[in-house]
Protein backbone atom coordinates (compact mmCIF):
# COMPACT_ATOMS: atom_id res chain seq x y z
CA UNK A 1 0.00 0.00 0.00
CA UNK A 2 1.32 3.48 -0.90
CA UNK A 3 0.61 6.27 1.59
CA UNK A 4 0.69 9.68 -0.11
CA UNK A 5 -0.82 11.88 2.55
CA UNK A 6 1.15 15.17 2.57
CA UNK A 7 0.83 15.28 6.35
CA UNK A 8 3.30 12.36 6.47
CA UNK A 9 6.78 13.34 5.32
CA UNK A 10 8.46 10.84 3.00
CA UNK A 11 11.77 10.46 1.19
CA UNK A 12 12.90 9.01 -2.08
CA UNK A 13 15.62 8.51 -4.64
CA UNK A 14 16.02 9.71 -8.23
CA UNK A 15 17.62 7.19 -10.58
CA UNK A 16 17.32 7.11 -14.39
CA UNK A 17 16.05 3.67 -15.36
CA UNK A 18 18.51 3.41 -18.27
CA UNK A 19 21.40 3.81 -15.81
CA UNK A 20 20.45 0.81 -13.67
CA UNK A 21 22.42 -2.42 -13.86
CA UNK A 22 20.03 -5.28 -13.21
CA UNK A 23 20.75 -8.95 -12.69
CA UNK A 24 19.85 -9.89 -16.28
CA UNK A 25 19.73 -6.67 -18.27
CA UNK A 26 20.93 -6.48 -21.87
CA UNK A 27 22.96 -3.30 -21.75
CA UNK A 28 20.34 -0.90 -20.40
CA UNK A 29 18.14 -0.75 -17.31
CA UNK A 30 14.75 -2.40 -17.85
CA UNK A 31 11.53 -3.16 -15.96
CA UNK A 32 13.14 -6.01 -14.03
CA UNK A 33 16.04 -3.79 -12.96
CA UNK A 34 13.51 -1.19 -11.83
CA UNK A 35 11.82 -3.81 -9.65
CA UNK A 36 15.21 -4.47 -8.08
CA UNK A 37 15.61 -0.73 -7.42
CA UNK A 38 12.15 -0.51 -5.84
CA UNK A 39 12.87 -3.41 -3.47
CA UNK A 40 16.26 -1.91 -2.61
CA UNK A 41 14.63 1.47 -1.88
CA UNK A 42 12.04 -0.18 0.37
CA UNK A 43 14.81 -1.86 2.39
CA UNK A 44 16.42 1.53 3.00
CA UNK A 45 13.14 2.99 4.29
CA UNK A 46 12.57 5.12 1.18
CA UNK A 47 9.00 5.69 0.00
CA UNK A 48 9.47 7.14 -3.51
CA UNK A 49 11.39 6.07 -6.59
CA UNK A 50 11.63 8.86 -9.14
CA UNK A 51 12.68 8.08 -12.70
CA UNK A 52 13.03 9.99 -15.96
CA UNK A 53 10.59 9.75 -18.89
CA UNK A 54 9.89 6.28 -20.25
CA UNK A 55 8.19 7.23 -23.52
CA UNK A 56 9.66 6.09 -26.82
CA UNK A 57 12.52 8.08 -28.30
CA UNK A 58 14.07 7.99 -31.76
CA UNK A 59 17.67 8.48 -32.80
CA UNK A 60 18.36 10.95 -29.98
CA UNK A 61 19.21 9.24 -26.69
CA UNK A 62 17.58 12.00 -24.60
CA UNK A 63 14.47 10.68 -22.82
CA UNK A 64 12.98 14.16 -23.27
CA UNK A 65 13.02 14.03 -27.10
CA UNK A 66 10.02 11.79 -27.55
CA UNK A 67 8.88 9.94 -30.63
CA UNK A 68 5.54 9.43 -28.91
CA UNK A 69 3.87 10.91 -25.85
CA UNK A 70 1.76 7.75 -25.53
CA UNK A 71 4.05 4.85 -26.44
CA UNK A 72 6.64 3.37 -24.06
CA UNK A 73 10.23 2.96 -25.20
CA UNK A 74 10.94 -0.67 -26.17
CA UNK A 75 14.41 -0.46 -24.57
CA UNK A 76 12.70 -0.50 -21.17
CA UNK A 77 11.19 -3.93 -21.87
CA UNK A 78 12.82 -6.94 -20.22
CA UNK A 79 13.45 -9.31 -23.12
CA UNK A 80 14.56 -12.56 -21.55
CA UNK A 81 12.70 -15.91 -21.80
CA UNK A 82 10.17 -16.27 -19.02
CA UNK A 83 9.81 -12.51 -18.61
CA UNK A 84 8.78 -12.14 -22.27
CA UNK A 85 6.27 -15.01 -22.55
CA UNK A 86 6.39 -15.39 -26.32
CA UNK A 87 10.18 -15.63 -26.54
CA UNK A 88 11.70 -19.12 -26.47
CA UNK A 89 15.14 -19.89 -24.95
CA UNK A 90 16.20 -21.03 -28.41
CA UNK A 91 15.23 -17.71 -30.00
CA UNK A 92 17.00 -15.84 -27.23
CA UNK A 93 20.23 -17.82 -27.63
CA UNK A 94 20.18 -17.57 -31.42
CA UNK A 95 19.69 -13.79 -31.47
CA UNK A 96 21.95 -12.84 -28.57
CA UNK A 97 24.80 -14.96 -30.01
CA UNK A 98 25.19 -12.24 -32.66
CA UNK A 99 26.11 -9.69 -29.98
CA UNK A 100 28.85 -9.30 -27.42
CA UNK A 101 26.57 -9.27 -24.37
CA UNK A 102 29.46 -8.87 -21.94
CA UNK A 103 30.58 -5.69 -23.72
CA UNK A 104 27.01 -4.35 -23.90
CA UNK A 105 26.55 -4.89 -20.17
CA UNK A 106 29.94 -3.52 -19.19
CA UNK A 107 30.08 0.08 -20.33
CA UNK A 108 27.75 2.96 -21.10
CA UNK A 109 24.48 2.40 -22.96
CA UNK A 110 25.11 1.65 -26.63
CA UNK A 111 21.65 2.64 -27.82
CA UNK A 112 22.13 1.58 -31.44
CA UNK A 113 23.11 -1.97 -30.53
CA UNK A 114 20.68 -2.29 -27.61
CA UNK A 115 17.76 -1.12 -29.75
CA UNK A 116 18.70 -3.49 -32.57
CA UNK A 117 19.02 -6.40 -30.15
CA UNK A 118 15.73 -5.77 -28.39
CA UNK A 119 13.98 -5.16 -31.72
CA UNK A 120 15.03 -8.61 -32.90
CA UNK A 121 14.06 -10.30 -29.64
CA UNK A 122 10.66 -8.61 -29.58
CA UNK A 123 10.02 -9.46 -33.22
CA UNK A 124 10.85 -13.10 -32.52
CA UNK A 125 8.33 -13.02 -29.68
CA UNK A 126 5.77 -11.36 -31.96
CA UNK A 127 6.19 -14.03 -34.64
CA UNK A 128 5.68 -16.78 -32.07
CA UNK A 129 2.63 -15.04 -30.64
CA UNK A 130 1.12 -14.51 -34.08
CA UNK A 131 1.78 -18.03 -35.36
CA UNK A 132 0.71 -20.01 -32.34
CA UNK A 133 -2.68 -18.60 -31.49
CA UNK A 134 -2.83 -21.47 -29.02
CA UNK A 135 -3.01 -19.23 -25.96
CA UNK A 136 -6.47 -17.75 -26.43
CA UNK A 137 -6.19 -15.76 -23.23
CA UNK A 138 -3.18 -13.84 -24.50
CA UNK A 139 -4.81 -13.25 -27.85
CA UNK A 140 -7.88 -11.87 -26.07
CA UNK A 141 -5.72 -9.73 -23.81
CA UNK A 142 -3.94 -8.19 -26.82
CA UNK A 143 -7.26 -7.51 -28.53
CA UNK A 144 -8.53 -5.84 -25.36
CA UNK A 145 -5.40 -3.68 -25.20
CA UNK A 146 -5.99 -2.59 -28.81
CA UNK A 147 -9.62 -1.70 -28.05
CA UNK A 148 -8.73 0.27 -24.91
CA UNK A 149 -6.07 2.25 -26.77
CA UNK A 150 -7.83 2.71 -30.10
CA UNK A 151 -7.66 6.51 -29.78
CA UNK A 152 -3.87 6.60 -30.25
CA UNK A 153 -2.50 3.13 -31.00
CA UNK A 154 -3.42 2.71 -34.73
CA UNK A 155 -1.88 6.04 -35.78
CA UNK A 156 1.18 5.41 -33.63
CA UNK A 157 1.63 1.89 -35.03
CA UNK A 158 1.37 3.12 -38.63
CA UNK A 159 3.79 5.99 -37.97
CA UNK A 160 6.20 3.59 -36.29
CA UNK A 161 5.89 1.14 -39.18
CA UNK A 162 6.87 3.89 -41.62
CA UNK A 163 9.85 4.76 -39.40
CA UNK A 164 10.90 1.11 -39.65
CA UNK A 165 10.25 1.18 -43.42
CA UNK A 166 12.80 4.02 -43.60
CA UNK A 167 15.38 1.96 -41.69
CA UNK A 168 14.49 3.55 -38.34
CA UNK A 169 14.73 7.14 -39.54
CA UNK A 170 12.03 9.28 -37.90
CA UNK A 171 12.89 12.50 -39.77
CA UNK A 172 9.43 12.69 -41.30
CA UNK A 173 9.96 15.85 -43.34
CA UNK A 174 12.39 13.78 -45.43
CA UNK A 175 9.73 11.16 -46.17
CA UNK A 176 7.77 11.22 -49.43
CA UNK A 177 4.68 13.46 -49.15
CA UNK A 178 2.35 10.49 -49.39
CA UNK A 179 3.65 9.27 -46.01
CA UNK A 180 3.48 12.52 -44.04
CA UNK A 181 0.00 12.14 -42.56
CA UNK A 182 -2.30 9.27 -41.55
CA UNK A 183 -4.78 10.02 -44.36
CA UNK A 184 -2.05 10.19 -47.00
CA UNK A 185 -0.40 7.05 -45.63
CA UNK A 186 -3.63 5.07 -45.95
CA UNK A 187 -3.85 6.01 -49.62
CA UNK A 188 -0.17 5.23 -50.10
CA UNK A 189 -0.61 1.85 -48.43
CA UNK A 190 -3.30 0.83 -50.92
CA UNK A 191 -1.00 1.81 -53.80
CA UNK A 192 1.70 -0.66 -52.77
CA UNK A 193 2.18 -4.15 -54.08
CA UNK A 194 0.42 -6.85 -52.00
CA UNK A 195 3.78 -7.96 -50.62
CA UNK A 196 4.81 -4.45 -49.49
CA UNK A 197 1.35 -3.78 -48.11
CA UNK A 198 1.55 -6.94 -46.00
CA UNK A 199 5.00 -5.90 -44.80
CA UNK A 200 3.78 -2.49 -43.61
CA UNK A 201 0.71 -3.96 -41.92
CA UNK A 202 2.89 -6.60 -40.29
CA UNK A 203 5.21 -3.89 -38.96
CA UNK A 204 2.28 -1.88 -37.63
CA UNK A 205 0.89 -4.95 -35.90
CA UNK A 206 4.32 -5.70 -34.44
CA UNK A 207 4.66 -2.20 -32.97
CA UNK A 208 1.19 -2.49 -31.43
CA UNK A 209 2.28 -5.82 -29.91
CA UNK A 210 5.43 -4.18 -28.49
CA UNK A 211 3.29 -1.57 -26.75
CA UNK A 212 1.07 -4.27 -25.29
CA UNK A 213 4.15 -5.99 -23.88
CA UNK A 214 5.56 -2.68 -22.62
CA UNK A 215 2.38 -1.62 -20.83
CA UNK A 216 1.94 -5.11 -19.38
CA UNK A 217 5.44 -5.02 -17.90
CA UNK A 218 5.12 -1.48 -16.57
CA UNK A 219 1.80 -2.30 -14.92
CA UNK A 220 3.71 -5.15 -13.30
CA UNK A 221 6.29 -2.65 -12.04
CA UNK A 222 3.51 -0.56 -10.50
CA UNK A 223 2.03 -3.63 -8.80
CA UNK A 224 5.47 -4.57 -7.45
CA UNK A 225 5.94 -1.03 -6.10
CA UNK A 226 2.58 -1.16 -4.34
CA UNK A 227 3.46 -4.48 -2.73
CA UNK A 228 6.66 -2.88 -1.44
CA UNK A 229 4.83 0.25 -0.26
CA UNK A 230 6.83 2.47 -2.64
CA UNK A 231 5.36 5.21 -4.83
CA UNK A 232 6.58 5.54 -8.43
CA UNK A 233 7.17 9.07 -9.69
CA UNK A 234 7.15 9.47 -13.45
CA UNK A 235 8.01 12.42 -15.66
CA UNK A 236 5.93 14.42 -18.14
CA UNK A 237 8.30 16.15 -20.59
CA UNK A 238 7.35 19.67 -21.62
CA UNK A 239 7.35 18.78 -25.32
CA UNK A 240 7.50 16.07 -27.95
CA UNK A 241 9.67 15.74 -31.03
CA UNK A 242 8.49 17.58 -34.14
CA UNK A 243 8.96 14.18 -35.84
CA UNK A 244 6.79 12.36 -33.29
CA UNK A 245 3.75 10.24 -34.01
CA UNK A 246 1.73 12.88 -32.15
CA UNK A 247 2.72 15.68 -34.55
CA UNK A 248 2.31 13.34 -37.52
CA UNK A 249 -1.23 12.40 -36.50
CA UNK A 250 -2.37 15.72 -34.98
CA UNK A 251 -0.36 18.61 -36.47
CA UNK A 252 -3.17 21.08 -35.78
CA UNK A 253 -2.63 20.94 -32.00
CA UNK A 254 1.00 22.09 -32.38
CA UNK A 255 2.69 25.29 -33.50
CA UNK A 256 5.42 24.02 -35.83
CA UNK A 257 6.85 27.43 -36.71
CA UNK A 258 8.81 27.82 -33.48
CA UNK A 259 10.88 25.70 -31.06
CA UNK A 260 10.56 25.75 -27.29
CA UNK A 261 13.41 26.12 -24.82
CA UNK A 262 14.60 28.17 -21.86
CA UNK A 263 16.34 31.55 -21.55
CA UNK A 264 20.02 31.82 -20.61
CA UNK A 265 20.70 30.91 -16.97
CA UNK A 266 23.79 31.26 -14.79
CA UNK A 267 23.58 27.60 -13.83
CA UNK A 268 23.79 26.29 -17.41
CA UNK A 269 26.74 27.49 -19.47
CA UNK A 270 27.87 24.23 -21.00
CA UNK A 271 28.49 25.77 -24.42
CA UNK A 272 28.59 29.17 -26.11
CA UNK A 273 25.13 28.92 -27.63
CA UNK A 274 23.44 28.03 -24.33
CA UNK A 275 25.28 30.80 -22.49
CA UNK A 276 24.29 33.39 -25.11
CA UNK A 277 20.80 32.40 -26.26
CA UNK A 278 19.56 29.79 -23.79
CA UNK A 279 18.48 26.21 -24.34
CA UNK A 280 16.73 25.42 -27.63
CA UNK A 281 15.14 22.01 -27.17
CA UNK A 282 13.73 21.90 -30.67
CA UNK A 283 10.21 20.80 -29.72
CA UNK A 284 7.24 22.51 -31.37
CA UNK A 285 5.00 24.74 -29.27
CA UNK A 286 1.49 23.67 -28.36
CA UNK A 287 -1.47 25.30 -30.07
CA UNK A 288 -3.32 25.86 -26.79
CA UNK A 289 -6.29 27.55 -28.44
CA UNK A 290 -6.89 24.50 -30.62
CA UNK A 291 -6.32 22.11 -27.69
CA UNK A 292 -8.94 23.92 -25.63
CA UNK A 293 -11.59 23.24 -28.29
CA UNK A 294 -11.80 19.56 -27.32
CA UNK A 295 -11.09 20.20 -23.63
CA UNK A 296 -7.42 19.23 -23.97
CA UNK A 297 -8.22 15.68 -25.06
CA UNK A 298 -4.62 14.94 -26.11
CA UNK A 299 -3.28 16.03 -22.71
CA UNK A 300 -5.94 14.11 -20.81
CA UNK A 301 -5.19 10.95 -22.78
CA UNK A 302 -1.46 11.38 -22.12
CA UNK A 303 -1.99 11.90 -18.38
CA UNK A 304 -4.34 8.92 -18.07
CA UNK A 305 -1.79 6.59 -19.66
CA UNK A 306 1.00 7.80 -17.40
CA UNK A 307 -1.18 7.59 -14.29
CA UNK A 308 -1.98 3.96 -15.09
CA UNK A 309 1.70 3.31 -14.28
CA UNK A 310 2.80 6.05 -11.87
CA UNK A 311 1.51 7.31 -8.54
CA UNK A 312 3.09 10.77 -8.89
CA UNK A 313 4.00 12.82 -11.94
CA UNK A 314 6.76 15.42 -12.15
CA UNK A 315 5.73 17.96 -14.77
CA UNK A 316 8.84 19.05 -16.60
CA UNK A 317 9.34 22.82 -16.96
CA UNK A 318 5.96 23.70 -15.48
CA UNK A 319 6.80 27.37 -16.11
CA UNK A 320 6.07 26.68 -19.77
CA UNK A 321 2.37 26.34 -19.06
CA UNK A 322 2.30 30.02 -18.14
CA UNK A 323 4.54 31.31 -20.92
CA UNK A 324 7.22 29.50 -22.86
CA UNK A 325 10.55 30.74 -24.15
CA UNK A 326 10.75 30.05 -27.87
CA UNK A 327 13.10 30.32 -30.80
CA UNK A 328 12.28 31.31 -34.39
CA UNK A 329 14.56 28.54 -35.63
CA UNK A 330 14.98 24.82 -35.17
CA UNK A 331 17.53 23.42 -32.73
CA UNK A 332 19.39 21.82 -35.64
CA UNK A 333 20.26 25.37 -36.78
CA UNK A 334 21.65 26.55 -33.42
CA UNK A 335 25.26 26.69 -34.59
CA UNK A 336 24.33 29.18 -37.30
CA UNK A 337 23.31 31.72 -34.66
CA UNK A 338 25.93 31.20 -31.95
CA UNK A 339 28.27 34.00 -32.99
CA UNK A 340 25.72 36.40 -34.47
CA UNK A 341 24.67 39.72 -32.97
CA UNK A 342 20.93 40.29 -32.38
CA UNK A 343 20.72 42.57 -35.43
CA UNK A 344 22.21 39.85 -37.64
CA UNK A 345 19.78 37.27 -36.25
CA UNK A 346 16.81 39.52 -36.98
CA UNK A 347 17.93 39.90 -40.59
CA UNK A 348 17.70 36.11 -40.97
CA UNK A 349 14.47 35.55 -38.99
CA UNK A 350 12.46 38.45 -40.35
CA UNK A 351 12.81 40.60 -37.25
CA UNK A 352 12.39 37.99 -34.52
CA UNK A 353 14.61 37.09 -31.59
CA UNK A 354 14.04 34.35 -29.00
CA UNK A 355 11.30 35.50 -26.64
CA UNK A 356 8.47 34.36 -24.40
CA UNK A 357 5.24 33.16 -26.04
CA UNK A 358 2.53 34.06 -26.06
CA UNK A 359 3.32 37.05 -23.84
CA UNK A 360 6.29 38.20 -21.81
CA UNK A 361 5.91 39.52 -18.27
CA UNK A 362 6.66 43.16 -19.09
CA UNK A 363 3.23 44.51 -18.05
CA UNK A 364 0.70 43.75 -15.35
CA UNK A 365 -1.82 42.84 -18.04
CA UNK A 366 0.60 40.32 -19.56
CA UNK A 367 1.43 38.83 -16.18
CA UNK A 368 -2.23 38.33 -15.35
CA UNK A 369 -2.85 36.78 -18.78
CA UNK A 370 0.00 34.32 -18.24
CA UNK A 371 -1.14 33.50 -14.72
CA UNK A 372 -4.66 32.70 -15.92
CA UNK A 373 -3.31 30.58 -18.75
CA UNK A 374 -1.19 28.48 -16.41
CA UNK A 375 -4.06 28.15 -13.96
CA UNK A 376 -6.34 26.77 -16.66
CA UNK A 377 -3.82 24.14 -17.75
CA UNK A 378 -2.87 23.05 -14.23
CA UNK A 379 -6.50 22.80 -13.12
CA UNK A 380 -7.15 20.51 -16.08
CA UNK A 381 -4.24 18.32 -15.00
CA UNK A 382 -5.42 18.14 -11.39
CA UNK A 383 -8.91 17.29 -12.58
CA UNK A 384 -7.49 14.44 -14.63
CA UNK A 385 -5.05 12.88 -12.16
CA UNK A 386 -6.27 13.94 -8.71
CA UNK A 387 -5.00 16.13 -5.88
CA UNK A 388 -1.41 15.95 -4.67
CA UNK A 389 -0.30 13.73 -7.54
CA UNK A 390 1.28 16.48 -9.62
CA UNK A 391 4.76 17.81 -8.79
CA UNK A 392 5.59 21.02 -10.67
CA UNK A 393 9.20 21.52 -11.72
CA UNK A 394 9.13 25.28 -11.11
CA UNK A 395 12.82 25.94 -11.72
CA UNK A 396 14.55 28.51 -13.89
CA UNK A 397 13.31 32.04 -14.50
CA UNK A 398 10.28 31.85 -12.20
CA UNK A 399 7.68 34.57 -12.71
CA UNK A 400 6.32 36.11 -9.46
CA UNK A 401 2.81 34.70 -9.96
CA UNK A 402 3.85 31.06 -10.41
CA UNK A 403 4.56 29.89 -6.89
CA UNK A 404 1.59 31.66 -5.26
CA UNK A 405 -0.67 29.94 -7.77
CA UNK A 406 0.92 26.55 -7.11
CA UNK A 407 0.29 27.04 -3.40
CA UNK A 408 -3.29 28.08 -4.10
CA UNK A 409 -3.85 24.92 -6.17
CA UNK A 410 -1.98 22.80 -3.59
CA UNK A 411 0.56 21.63 -6.16
CA UNK A 412 4.00 20.87 -4.67
CA UNK A 413 6.86 22.71 -6.33
CA UNK A 414 10.59 22.17 -6.11
CA UNK A 415 12.92 23.45 -3.40
CA UNK A 416 16.59 23.32 -4.38
CA UNK A 417 18.20 24.69 -1.20
CA UNK A 418 21.15 26.43 -2.82
CA UNK A 419 18.68 28.44 -4.95
CA UNK A 420 16.30 29.26 -2.09
CA UNK A 421 17.95 32.20 -0.37
CA UNK A 422 17.32 35.31 1.63
CA UNK A 423 20.10 37.86 1.45
CA UNK A 424 23.43 36.18 2.19
CA UNK A 425 22.16 32.84 3.47
CA UNK A 426 19.96 29.98 2.40
CA UNK A 427 16.40 29.76 3.65
CA UNK A 428 16.26 27.11 6.35
CA UNK A 429 14.47 23.91 5.44
CA UNK A 430 12.19 24.22 8.45
CA UNK A 431 10.62 27.20 6.70
CA UNK A 432 9.76 25.31 3.50
CA UNK A 433 6.05 24.89 2.94
CA UNK A 434 4.90 21.30 3.43
CA UNK A 435 3.63 20.94 -0.13
CA UNK A 436 7.03 20.95 -1.77
CA UNK A 437 9.72 18.57 -2.98
CA UNK A 438 13.24 19.24 -1.67
CA UNK A 439 16.30 18.06 -3.58
CA UNK A 440 19.88 19.21 -4.04
CA UNK A 441 20.04 18.16 -7.69
CA UNK A 442 17.97 17.13 -10.68
CA UNK A 443 19.22 15.00 -13.57
CA UNK A 444 20.64 18.21 -15.13
CA UNK A 445 22.90 19.12 -12.22
CA UNK A 446 26.31 17.89 -11.15
CA UNK A 447 26.34 15.64 -8.07
CA UNK A 448 26.72 17.33 -4.69
CA UNK A 449 30.26 16.00 -4.35
CA UNK A 450 31.33 17.64 -7.64
CA UNK A 451 29.73 20.92 -6.60
CA UNK A 452 31.44 20.88 -3.21
CA UNK A 453 34.83 19.89 -4.61
CA UNK A 454 34.66 22.77 -7.07
CA UNK A 455 34.00 25.17 -4.19
CA UNK A 456 36.94 23.66 -2.32
CA UNK A 457 39.18 24.08 -5.38
CA UNK A 458 38.25 27.75 -5.70
CA UNK A 459 38.75 28.18 -1.96
CA UNK A 460 42.48 27.50 -2.55
CA UNK A 461 42.72 30.41 -4.98
CA UNK A 462 45.24 33.20 -4.45
CA UNK A 463 42.46 35.66 -5.18
CA UNK A 464 40.92 36.55 -1.80
CA UNK A 465 37.58 37.60 -3.29
CA UNK A 466 37.22 34.23 -5.03
CA UNK A 467 38.26 32.39 -1.87
CA UNK A 468 35.74 34.26 0.22
CA UNK A 469 32.87 33.56 -2.18
CA UNK A 470 33.70 29.83 -2.29
CA UNK A 471 34.04 29.50 1.47
CA UNK A 472 30.80 31.40 1.97
CA UNK A 473 29.11 28.98 -0.47
CA UNK A 474 30.30 26.06 1.67
CA UNK A 475 29.15 27.83 4.83
CA UNK A 476 25.70 28.44 3.36
CA UNK A 477 25.21 24.72 2.83
CA UNK A 478 26.50 23.85 6.30
CA UNK A 479 24.33 26.56 7.86
CA UNK A 480 21.30 25.20 5.99
CA UNK A 481 22.09 21.75 7.37
CA UNK A 482 22.44 23.04 10.97
CA UNK A 483 26.25 23.01 11.17
CA UNK A 484 27.31 26.66 10.76
CA UNK A 485 30.39 26.25 12.99
CA UNK A 486 32.13 23.48 11.09
CA UNK A 487 35.71 24.40 10.05
CA UNK A 488 35.90 25.56 6.43
CA UNK A 489 37.18 25.18 3.81
CA UNK A 490 37.54 21.42 3.74
CA UNK A 491 37.22 18.75 1.05
CA UNK A 492 34.22 16.50 0.62
CA UNK A 493 34.63 14.11 3.55
CA UNK A 494 32.30 11.42 4.84
CA UNK A 495 31.25 13.91 7.54
CA UNK A 496 30.27 16.53 4.93
CA UNK A 497 28.42 13.83 3.02
CA UNK A 498 26.40 12.81 6.10
CA UNK A 499 25.63 16.41 7.01
CA UNK A 500 24.22 17.10 3.53
CA UNK A 501 22.19 13.87 3.45
CA UNK A 502 20.59 14.63 6.81
CA UNK A 503 20.09 18.33 6.05
CA UNK A 504 17.78 17.59 3.15
CA UNK A 505 15.78 14.97 5.07
CA UNK A 506 15.36 17.47 7.94
CA UNK A 507 13.44 19.99 5.83
CA UNK A 508 9.71 20.52 6.24
CA UNK A 509 9.03 19.49 2.63
CA UNK A 510 6.56 16.66 2.09
CA UNK A 511 9.02 14.81 -0.16
CA UNK A 512 12.82 14.89 0.09
CA UNK A 513 14.66 13.21 -2.77
CA UNK A 514 18.36 12.59 -3.23
CA UNK A 515 19.80 11.67 -6.59
CA UNK A 516 21.16 8.12 -6.37
CA UNK A 517 24.79 9.22 -6.79
CA UNK A 518 24.34 11.75 -3.97
CA UNK A 519 23.18 8.97 -1.66
CA UNK A 520 26.38 7.11 -2.48
CA UNK A 521 28.61 10.19 -2.47
CA UNK A 522 30.01 9.61 -5.98
CA UNK A 523 30.50 11.95 -8.93
CA UNK A 524 28.76 10.03 -11.70
CA UNK A 525 26.70 12.27 -14.00
CA UNK A 526 23.87 11.48 -16.43
CA UNK A 527 23.41 14.68 -18.43
CA UNK A 528 25.08 18.01 -19.15
CA UNK A 529 22.46 20.54 -20.38
CA UNK A 530 23.07 22.27 -23.67
CA UNK A 531 25.33 20.19 -25.89
CA UNK A 532 23.83 17.21 -27.68
CA UNK A 533 26.53 14.57 -27.68
CA UNK A 534 26.89 10.81 -27.64
CA UNK A 535 27.85 10.67 -23.96
CA UNK A 536 24.76 12.40 -22.58
CA UNK A 537 22.08 10.05 -21.22
CA UNK A 538 24.33 7.00 -21.63
CA UNK A 539 26.10 6.70 -18.26
CA UNK A 540 25.28 3.61 -16.23
CA UNK A 541 25.79 3.42 -12.47
CA UNK A 542 29.10 1.65 -11.95
CA UNK A 543 27.83 -1.21 -9.77
CA UNK A 544 24.80 -3.49 -10.17
CA UNK A 545 21.93 -2.93 -7.75
CA UNK A 546 22.58 -6.18 -5.92
CA UNK A 547 26.02 -4.88 -4.82
CA UNK A 548 24.94 -1.46 -3.54
CA UNK A 549 24.28 -2.41 0.06
CA UNK A 550 27.74 -3.90 0.54
CA UNK A 551 29.64 -1.30 -1.49
CA UNK A 552 27.96 1.69 0.19
CA UNK A 553 27.13 0.19 3.56
CA UNK A 554 28.35 3.18 5.60
CA UNK A 555 26.36 5.98 3.89
CA UNK A 556 23.32 3.71 3.61
CA UNK A 557 23.43 2.87 7.31
CA UNK A 558 23.43 6.61 7.95
CA UNK A 559 20.55 7.16 5.50
CA UNK A 560 18.40 4.65 7.36
CA UNK A 561 19.17 6.29 10.73
CA UNK A 562 18.57 9.77 9.31
CA UNK A 563 15.22 8.76 7.84
CA UNK A 564 14.14 7.48 11.23
CA UNK A 565 15.37 10.59 13.05
CA UNK A 566 13.57 12.93 10.63
CA UNK A 567 10.41 10.78 10.68
CA UNK A 568 10.56 10.05 6.97
CA UNK A 569 11.14 6.31 7.10
CA UNK A 570 8.42 4.12 5.65
CA UNK A 571 9.25 1.44 8.23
Amino acid sequence: MVDLDPEKKIAGVLAPSFALRGAQDLGVGDTEALKELISWAARQGLSVVQILPINETGGDSSPYNQLSAMAIDPTTIATTPGILPDLTPEDFSRITSRYDLAALREGAVNYRQVKNLKRQLLYAGFKNFRSRNADKRRAMAFAEFERENAVWLPDYAMHRAIVSWHEESEISDQWPREQRSPAAARVWLESLTPSSRRQIRDLARYHAYVQWIAYSQWLGVRAHAEREGVALMGDVPVGVSRHSADVWANPDIFDLKRSIGAPPEKAFKADLFTAKWGQNWGFPLYNWERMAQDDFAWWRKRLRLLMSIFHLLRVDHALGFFRIYSFPWRSSDNTKFTDLAPEQVMEITGGELPHFVERDDSTEENREHNRQHGEKILKMMIEEIGAHRLIAEDLGEVAPYVRPLLQQLEIPGFKIPQWERKWDRLIHGADYQRLSLATFATHDHPPIKSHWEELFRVAQSEDKSLRDVAIHGMWEWMDFCGHPDIPLPQPYTSEIHRILLHGLFATNSWIAIHMIVDLFGTEERFNVPGPACDTNWTHRISLPIQEWENAYSSPLDFVRRSLSETERSRK
